[in-house]
């Protein structure tokens, strides 16, 4: 994902306090190794968000491959 392991936890903590319910929870470390898992809540909006995603790209997908083609680091 290409951010430190600091600033993912800090977004993890931003998401957790703007929705009713935790998206991930996490449990210290020690002999069973610890670690974060999603709740209910958490599939529940990364499902809705892909299915958002997938709306929009097919919605806007010609626009955003015309815009693609004139960028500056396209293929002449």
């Amino acid at each position: 994902m290409n951010m430190s392991y600091k600033r993912a936890w800090y977004l993890v903590d931003t998401l957790n306090g703007y929705f009713q319910e935790p998206l991930v929870v996490s449990s210290k470390g020690g002999r069973a190794g610890g670690g974060a898992s999603l709740t209910d809540t958490g599939r529940a909006v990364l499902e809705g968000y892909r299915r958002i995603q997938e709306k929009t790209e097919t919605s806007i997908g010609p626009e955003l491959s015309q815009l693609a083609r004139m960028g500056a680091n396209a293929q002449k």
